[in-house]
């Protein structure tokens, strides 16, 4: 019985959730234990509130969610404790300078998320979860991935302009998505200049843009200090680059199974992969 951990952090795809874009059983029984025995857990995702909490309703369950890879924190009853957007001009050259590299991206606001092209946004999210799950059943990826467009969670917009001009959309994130390496790594230069920008990854043929103060790693630690905990008693789970900023700051740091190596070797313990409920299991090793 490890009492020193007061806080657990888990990211979501390929960590708390299953390539089915679901969270296990055992994972929603380990999660409402810790609950239980009062300590808090917190969702930290690349993901929109609104396409986490629709996973976490589905299953039944209620956290506070850091979002949006840290610019946005909200508490379990869907309050923003604290938002940190990209400024609208810089967005806006942002979204120029992808365009120009001729690579899809879709805009994360405080009001969910946009894409210009709905059939791009459900046939890049299958391309993601079957390169990283090479052995899931293609036809299940693909209803689980049009569910983004079908249940309002991902929005078509004719242009990104209409968000930017718009005082009551903040722009929290661009998610820029290319299959091609090296065009993805020209946007990933083209960007390299703007110094307010922070640019990481959380798969396969993607870069997540945001504010440079809006990292999971930031977001959690004003997380845990706004509820009188520490980061040494907390514990972050992830399996990516954007999940590093909040491994690094967590007192026991804990990567999937599924994780790569340089992400296993920043963490102090390793615990199973998405499909065999890691998460419960690192969870209940410290409860």
């Amino acid at each position: 019985m490890d009492n020193l951990i007061k806080c657990i952090a888990t990211d979501m795809d390929g960590t708390l959730l299953n390539s089915v874009q679901q969270i296990s059983t055992a994972n929603k029984e380990a999660i409402l234990k810790a609950q239980a025995q009062g300590v808090e857990v917190v969702v930290a995702t690349g993901r929109s509130y609104q396409e986490a909490t629709y996973v976490l309703d589905e299953a039944g369950l209620t956290c506070p969610v850091i979002c949006v890879n840290g610019a946005e924190i909200r508490s379990k009853e869907g309050d923003v404790l604290s938002a940190t957007p990209i400024g609208k001009q810089l967005a806006r050259e942002a979204a120029s300078r992808l365009a120009e590299k001729d690579v899809y991206f879709e805009v994360y606001t405080n009001q969910g998320a946009f894409t210009i092209d709905p059939d791009k946004a459900v046939s890049i999210l299958v391309d993601i979860v079957m390169s990283a799950n090479p052995e899931a059943d293609r036809e299940e990826i693909i209803e689980a991935a049009g569910a983004r467009i079908r249940d309002g969670l991902v929005h078509k917009i004719e242009d990104y302009e209409l968000l930017f001009a718009n005082e009551d959309y903040q722009i929290y994130k661009l998610l820029a998505f290319s299959f091609d390496a090296d065009r993805l790594e020209a946007a990933n230069q083209a960007l390299a200049d703007l110094e307010e920008l922070a640019i990481a990854s959380s798969g396969h043929g993607n870069l997540e843009i945001t504010h440079r103060d809006a990292q999971k790693g930031i977001a959690l630690e004003s997380f845990v200090n706004a509820n009188g905990m520490d980061l040494a008693e907390t514990m972050a789970i992830g399996d990516n680059y954007n999940d590093v900023s909040m491994l690094k700051k967590a007192g026991r740091a804990v990567a999937m199974g599924n994780a790569g190596d340089e992400i296993k070797s920043l963490c102090d313990e390793i615990t199973d992969t998405n499909e065999e409920s890691g998460v419960a299991k690192a969870i209940l090793e410290v409860i």
